[in-house]
């Protein structure tokens, strides 16, 4: 994992959230953390649940897609880490990641910056080459890449924090078992031409989604209406195989109607499979406001999110095709 992210120490845990709960234990009661404000759901039950309630951490979450701004502003004496991901989950913002090191360590050296890495991968994107400290990974996902292995991964290129990263994890002995490990590195064996694949079919996907006339916004980097569209493609290799969407209210449908409608086209999938997690081989359908994303405020229950995997991109685009026509149909039962 070190050298996948071009670092020099690295460390493996049972689960991503064993990574981070490790990684947040650097830190003592009364400092606080900034936490980019679209952040997989686990993550943030973590911060706001756990962390700040039971340990004494002061959390903010605030937006990051403009560094300088309501991030420079959330920035304070007490402030002693950063959380990024990016691109973010479930609604894929990209954060500059060189734009908020140059941020922060002008206001604080010290402050350690943190970056979550999954849904990018090694492949497309190494934050420690832009200046993070800490680069983490669910290895589940695309690390693993066949939804058979548990286990999470943090990279460093200090060597102080290569210390204590080692003493925490001996510590608290969150730890993968031996087996895992042998699936995660046979996972990276073939890494780079999954990604490719994936990577490829999402654009595919996003194009046809993005000409829909029943899908009413389309969340993709690597499309040029994308907000953070010209840094992705300046940050990332390829523009990665996640992509989230929103249903039009089509044909009269009340708003109140629209979960109803989603969870409709979910169902009907036949090629994806309705599931949380993400990054393997197969292509995965979700709906974040009732499933990874439950209780968030705000969270659109039109908003339906995908991981595209290695299928033929023409079984996946007609696959999604044929759900789009059923969920809209009167009278249509759930399966």
């Amino acid at each position: 994992m070190a050298t996948l992210e071009r670092g020099k120490y690295g460390f493996a845990f049972a689960s991503g959230m064993a990574a981070m709960t490790t990684v947040i234990s650097m830190l003592k009661t009364g400092d606080e953390v900034i936490c980019v404000d679209d952040v997989y759901g686990g993550s943030e039950r973590l911060f706001i649940k756990v962390a700040a309630p039971r340990w004494g951490l002061k959390v903010k979450i605030c937006s990051m897609e403009d560094p300088g701004g309501e991030m420079r502003k959330n920035l304070s004496p007490q402030t002693k880490m950063l959380w990024i991901e990016s691109p973010t989950n479930p609604f894929l913002k990209i954060v500059d990641i060189r734009a908020c090191v140059d941020v922060v360590k002008k206001y604080n050296k010290e402050i350690l910056i943190v970056v979550d890495n999954t849904f990018a991968s090694p492949v497309l994107q190494n934050p420690l080459d832009f200046g993070a400290d800490l680069v983490l990974h669910s290895v589940t996902k695309y690390i693993g890449g066949h939804s058979d292995v548990l286990m999470g991964a943090v990279v460093t290129n200090d060597e102080r924090l290569g210390q204590e990263l080692a003493f925490l994890q001996k510590a608290m002995g969150a730890v993968p078992s031996p087996f895992d490990c042998f699936l995660a590195m046979r996972g990276m064996k073939t890494l780079e031409v999954r990604m490719q694949r994936q990577c490829e079919n999402a654009a595919q996907i996003a194009a046809f989604l993005s000409k829909h006339p029943r899908v009413s916004k389309v969340y993709y980097p690597g499309l040029p209406s994308h907000p953070g569209h010209l840094v992705a493609k300046a940050q990332m290799r390829r523009f990665g195989a996640m992509i989230s969407f929103e249903l039009k209210a089509f044909d009269g449908l009340a708003d109140k109607e629209i979960l109803k409608t989603t969870v409709k086209l979910v169902q009907s999938c036949k090629v994806f499979t309705l599931a949380e997690s993400l990054g393997g081989v197969e292509s995965l359908i979700e709906v974040p406001s009732v499933m990874t994303h439950a209780g968030r405020a705000n969270m659109p229950d039109s908003l339906i999110r995908l991981s595209i995997g290695i299928e033929s991109v023409n079984d996946l685009i007609a696959d999604l095709e044929n759900a789009l026509k059923l969920a809209y149909l009167p009278g249509f039962n759930d399966i």
